[in-house]
């Protein structure tokens, strides 16, 4: 079975910037809502699309399974089907020793939250943190992709996520979107 393994933090600095190989700009809309799983599709730039089915989360791991679909279908189910508000963001690959970070600058509601990702072989691998993180929130379900179109992140910003995460949300927060690079 797929099984994701996933860490996820606040990024608090621009210094992974001059650090990203690819950057891509993804829409994704879920067809469900909470629950036990959820479901999804996301359309990238360059006509790419995917239909996306996770279990819920156990720890930093579930299920995934993940399937490319035709663009043209991906769109209209984005606009008859899906769930919104949707989620728009763009994504930026780093690659820091061994693993490929994911940096998600989300846009439109949710302008100014950016998150980073990196997937796992298992629950206990070590991986290089770069200085640009910030404090993590693997196990907040605000910060799960599927409760982000809601803004259950935003609940109870700012005073109380400054202090859950030791003021890192301020500079996170604060860190405007900028033009996507590289055809996003």
């Amino acid at each position: 079975m797929p099984t994701e393994i996933e860490r996820k933090f606040f990024v608090i600095n621009k210094d992974w910037e001059n650090q990203a190989s690819r950057s891509d700009r993804l829409t994704q809309g879920y067809l469900t809502q909470g629950g036990e799983r959820s479901v999804r599709v996301r359309t990238k730039a360059g006509g790419k699309a995917f239909l996306n089915i996770k279990s819920s989360v156990n720890g930093i791991s579930r299920l995934e399974y993940e399937y490319e679909i035709p663009h043209d279908e991906a769109l209209e189910i984005l606009e008859n089907i899906a769930l919104k508000p949707m989620v728009d963001k763009v994504r930026h690959i780093v690659k820091i020793g061994e693993h490929t970070w994911e940096i998600d600058v989300f846009s439109g509601e949710n302008q100014g939250l950016i998150i980073a990702e990196v997937e796992l072989g298992s629950e206990d691998e070590e991986f290089v943190k770069p200085d640009w993180l910030g404090a993590e929130v693997s196990g907040d379900p605000g910060f799960y992709n599927m409760n982000i179109p809601n803004q259950e992140w935003r609940k109870s910003y700012p005073e109380e996520l400054l202090l859950k995460y030791g003021g890192t949300v301020h500079e996170t927060i604060k860190y405007e979107l900028e033009d996507c690079i590289d055809g996003c």
